[in-house]
Order: C-alpha cells, then sequence, then structure tokens
C-alpha cells in the first residue's frame, strides 16, 4: 500500500472517529457544531470586513473631512458625530449575534448534560443497576456536550474580545483623523 492510500485511511478513520464523536454527544453536538460554524463564519466575517472594507469608508470620510475644512462650526461637529455613530454601527452592530452565539454554547451544553441524564434515568429504569454499560453510555453523552459547550464558549470569548479591540482601535483612529488641527 502507498503512503497515498495510507494517509487516505487514516483521514477516513479520523473522520469516523469524528462522526463517533458527535454521535456519542447525541443531537445537541450537532446543534453546537452548527452554531460553531456560524459563529466562526460570522467572526471571519467581521474581521475581513475591519481590515479590508472599513479602511476605504474610513478614507474617504477622511478625504471628504479635509473638504470640509474651515472654521469649525457645529455643522462640522455633528458631520463628524454622524460618521462616528455611522463607524460605530458598522464595526460594533454585527458583533451582537456573535454574543448571542457564545452565550448559548453553555446553554447548549447543560441540554446535552440534561438529555444524556434522561439516557441513563432510561437504561436504569429498563434494566436497573445491572447495566453499567449502557448507564456509562448516557453519562458520556451527558458530558461531551457539556465539555464542547464550554471549550466553545472560552474560545468565543477570547475571539469577540480580539473583534472588540480591534473595532474600538479603529474607531479611535477615526476619530482622531477627523479633528481639526
Amino acid at each position: 500500500m502507498t503512503d497515498f492510500h495510507t494517509q487516505w485511511l487514516r483521514l477516513i478513520d479520523g473522520g469516523h472517529a469524528l462522526l463517533d464523536f458527535m454521535a456519542a454527544g447525541g443531537v445537541v453536538m450537532w446543534a453546537l457544531a452548527a452554531l460553531c460554524v456560524l459563529y466562526w463564519t460570522l467572526a471571519f466575517e467581521r474581521l475581513w470586513f475591519m481590515r479590508r472594507v472599513f479602511p476605504r469608508w474610513v478614507e474617504a470620510r477622511r478625504q471628504a473631512w479635509q473638504q470640509l475644512r474651515g472654521p469649525d462650526g457645529r455643522w462640522q461637529r455633528a458631520v463628524r458625530q454622524a460618521w462616528l455613530a455611522q463607524a460605530q454601527q458598522q464595526l460594533a452592530g454585527p458583533l451582537r449575534l456573535s454574543k448571542t452565539l457564545v452565550a448559548l454554547y453553555p446553554l447548549l451544553g447543560l441540554l446535552g448534560t440534561v438529555t444524556g441524564m434522561i439516557a441513563v434515568f432510561d437504561v436504569l429504569a429498563l434494566a436497573g443497576t445491572g447495566n453499567p454499560r449502557g448507564m456509562a453510555a448516557g453519562v458520556w453523552q451527558a458530558t461531551l456536550p457539556t465539555m464542547a459547550g464550554m471549550v466553545l464558549a472560552i474560545t468565543g470569548l477570547f475571539s469577540l474580545a480580539r473583534l472588540e479591540r480591534i473595532a474600538r482601535q479603529a474607531l479611535d483612529r477615526l476619530a482622531d483623523q477627523l479633528r481639526h488641527d
């Protein structure tokens, strides 16, 4: 067997291991996985927006601000405040959904705990305490989603804090650029 075939078989076995892992956690693990994909899609979109799209928006406002230069008047301050409010909304507004998803991770993990414990109670009701293997499967089903929910929440909090810091820095830079000398 060639190295390619060996690598391919390992990949397939790894895929089966992942599917087994997801199945062991029950349907809640699939819900967590779906929310995870959604969260990271939103997070990467925000990062892309802040690094690629927003700087062009800022440059257009900076050039327009240069056109408005003159004696500092009320209307100029109003324009500056309006642009800063627009920037705040563009940068921080979409992060609200990401915050909600991060808050849902541990709640879904707890739902997995409850469904796993229900499986344990089913085994107890049907077989009594004489089926430790069946009870272990239920405990495993209760533990996996809880662990996954906590891991996803922690990584989500760290990435969300980073995105919020990048947004705050971009807003501060814009505020500095829209000042009269």
